[in-house]
């Protein structure tokens, strides 16, 4: 691995969970004269050395070299290893951090060796900040400059108290208490969320050397700005083999020629505690429970089915979508599962209880597709707490997560070969040969999660997963083999890792050849992202696919995605051919007893697309960002056709659509600076175009330098009032 420069990035919603920062919010609410030090990026020059994790070496594990899948004929079939310690890395850590100078934190007080004696503006502070916005925004996972500012303060209180000597017990009591007192949330959940996530998170502060600013800018992504952090600025090595020369165009798959029908499944988010008739408008993350209270009207009650507020998915939902599945597509070939298997109850979950659920579903889909291969990845949600996948280096058996690791194994050997062991019991992830020249690769996509806190220690390719995957890739250029890629976090999604992400980018256009597919989940809707060349955004070279979640968390209709893939012939080109789309009115199941599902669309249909193609692809980003109506048919689509989804303006459309053209994370203005601005042409009735242009117009040609910073604050302002009522 070699250092880099950081780069650019651009601000982008973020789902995840932040309940400690917000915890301790108090701490920075006050106005940025009072805290200088939270809005500066200046810091002392490091003396940056790679530390050498472990030895592993990928060359020599074993492969899955012989075709995995044995075909079964469909008559009349039609398309529609143990890690060294850490100890001599985190002495490095010590040893850094001894030659530097002071942590920069909030406040001292010397005659309060508590720490608890706080400036005046504080109180006064109070009145001002809206915590309540600050819990809205993490529990909806769009996080703006005010969650930043609040992650900041209680990163560096946090920091402060760790410093001061305070001892783990009485931390977590500490954000306990801060949690429940600002009424961020229940104090159940303040209690639940400092026990569970408190002791990792004071385990990884205690043995880094960084301060609130690259903390944040780390865990939240854009919405804390482009922090330069040498700590994490690392890349990936490739092999000197030049890249194969790219065709004009890819041909389009063959109509008539043989085809895997494939069914993916997403988030399934199983909640055992369900209950209808429980109160589903609770205050807490996780509703529909016996724990979440009596509902206070009829109709605040759970429903049979789910429910459309914060509510997971109860046990006879995925029943009934399992036996639909099996009873319609009698013909599925093979089946990718992109992992979030347990519900979203992260203040009260435990290690043992999420095992319990993924052998529960794993028995349940080996019962329900008996002889068919299933294909998994593992989600976020599987750890416990939620995120937490510490790197192979960090082995001590308490915080290890060789507890989930090895039950995968276990658990995932009934499909997959006995070759991919070492893969799945080091970092979840694995390759497999499904069919003479056609490979399917597994990442584990946590090793790129901003929320993951154990990257903090260091975030250099985690578990050498991405240098793994450079060897299968290159290996199967060698074979001209296809690969699909399945994964669950989304690599553009504002929850990947900016350095992962760039890394991981760069990979797809150096093989752009053999990756013909991408497939994810995570974000539980019904969307796609787009590739490119990274020294020319003209030619898309990649699809990721990110299939519904089966989970109606939240507002959000139950679905699942079916795909033709260009099957075993001469001219195959391993391409989806199309995708279907079928999901379950939950108002019309709860209202009648009994849910139908259907096939909500078909892509080249609905799209009118000529295939599926990177290049058709990026035809109908156009064609989105153009046409209004064809981009309403999207939008509808997008929310699985949710009678809860929400209008979509111009910064809506903006937001989607920029989603769409950015495989690469954190980085919008270097992708969507055309779609935006075509969109803001488009729409006359945006008032934050309306103020920009008066500004500009009123200045005059003459007084280019003193337009420029008119608009500069003009900027500052909206973004202000976005923050603040957006």
């Amino acid at each position: 691995m070699t250092q880099t420069t950081s780069q650019q990035t651009w601000p982008r919603p973020s789902r995840h969970i932040c309940w400690l920062m917000a915890a301790l919010a108090v701490a920075g609410l006050a106005a940025s004269d009072a805290l200088p030090f939270l809005y500066t990026n200046a810091r002392a020059p490091i003396n940056w050395t790679q530390p050498q994790l472990d030895d592993w070496k990928v060359e020599v594990q074993p492969r899955s070299v012989v075709p995995h899948v044995e075909l079964k004929y469909h008559a009349n079939r039609t398309s529609t290893e143990t890690a060294d310690s850490d100890e001599e890395f985190l002495e490095r850590l010590r040893a850094l951090r001894q030659n530097h100078s002071s942590a920069r934190m909030l406040w001292y007080d010397a005659a309060a060796g508590d720490g608890l004696t706080y400036p005046p503006f504080v109180d006064k502070a109070l009145k001002l900040f809206n915590l309540k916005q600050v819990a809205f925004e993490i529990e909806n996972s769009v996080l703006s400059k005010v969650s930043c500012t609040a992650c900041k303060a209680g990163a560096g209180l946090l920091q402060h108290y760790i410093k001061s000597g305070k001892t783990d017990a009485e931390l977590m009591k500490m954000i306990a208490q801060y949690c429940t007192n600002l009424s961020i949330q229940s104090p159940r959940v303040c209690e639940g969320v400092a026990q569970l996530f408190g002791s990792e998170v004071i385990y990884v502060l205690q043995r880094v050397n960084l301060g609130p600013d690259e903390l944040c800018s780390f865990i939240i992504g854009d919405g804390c700005g482009d922090v330069y952090n040498p700590y994490h600025e690392w890349e990936v090595i490739f092999p000197p083999v030049p890249k194969p020369p790219r065709l004009p165009e890819l041909p389009v798959p063959l109509e008539a020629a043989p085809f895997f029908k494939v069914l993916h499944i997403s988030d399934t988010h199983y909640d055992p505690h369900y209950v209808e008739g429980a109160n589903a408008d609770c205050n807490e993350p996780l509703c529909c429970r016996l724990s979440s209270g009596r509902p206070a009207s009829p109709n605040a009650a759970a429903g049979k089915w789910g429910d459309y507020r914060k509510c997971d998915t109860p046990k006879r939902t995925v029943d009934n979508m399992l036996a639909h599945i099996a009873d319609t597509h009698k013909d599925i070939d093979y089946i990718l599962w992109t992992g979030d298997l347990p519900p979203h109850d992260v203040w009260n979950q435990t290690k043992q209880e999420n095992l319990e659920i993924i052998k529960e579903t794993v028995k349940q889909m080996t019962e329900k597709f008996p002889g068919v291969p299933i294909f998994p990845a593992l989600g976020n949600h599987e750890s416990a707490p939620v995120n937490s996948f510490p790197p192979p280096y960090v082995n001590q058996v308490d915080i290890s997560i060789n507890w989930l690791y090895d039950e995968l194994d276990v658990q995932w050997r009934r499909w997959l070969p006995q070759s991919v062991s070492h893969t799945v019991r080091r970092g979840a992830f694995y390759s497999v040969l499904v069919r003479p020249g056609f490979r399917i690769i597994s990442l584990n996509m946590n090793y790129c999660n901003n929320k993951n806190w154990w990257l903090l220690l260091n975030s250099t390719d985690p578990a050498t997963e991405l240098q793994w995957f450079i060897y299968e890739l290159q290996s199967a250029e060698f074979s001209n083999e296809k690969v699909h890629v399945i994964g669950h976090i989304p690599p553009g999604h504002s929850d990947c890792l900016k350095v992962w992400s760039r890394n991981f980018y760069k990979i797809i256009s150096r093989y752009e050849s053999t990756i013909t597919a991408q497939f994810y989940g995570h974000t539980h809707f019904d969307e796609f992202e787009m590739f490119y060349d990274p020294h020319d955004l003209t030619h898309s070279n990649s699809i990721a696919y990110i299939g519904p979640s089966v989970s109606p968390y939240y507002d959000l209709n139950p679905g699942y995605r079916i795909y033709y893939v260009d099957g075993d012939h001469d001219t195959t080109t391993r391409l989806v051919i199309d995708h279907e789309s079928w999901i379950m009115n939950l108002k019309e199941a709860n209202l009648y007893g009994y849910p139908i599902w259907y096939k909500l669309y078909t892509a080249r249909a609905a799209y009118n697309m000529k295939a599926l193609r990177p290049s058709d692809w990026d035809k109908l980003l156009n064609d989105l960002t153009d046409n209004q109506e064809l981009f309403e048919i999207y939008y509808k689509n997008y929310w699985k056709n949710s009678p809860a989804r929400p209008t979509c303006d111009a910064e809506c459309k903006k937001r989607m659509l920029c989603d769409c053209k950015s495989g690469r994370s954190h980085d919008r203005r270097h992708f969507c600076a055309d779609v935006e601005s075509k969109i803001d042409e488009g729409s006359s009735k945006s008032w934050k175009s309306w103020f920009y242009r008066g500004l500009t117009n009123s200045t005059g040609e003459q007084h280019t330098e003193e337009r420029e910073g008119i608009e500069s604050n003009a900027l500052g302002f909206t973004d202000v009032v976005y923050g603040v009522f957006g």
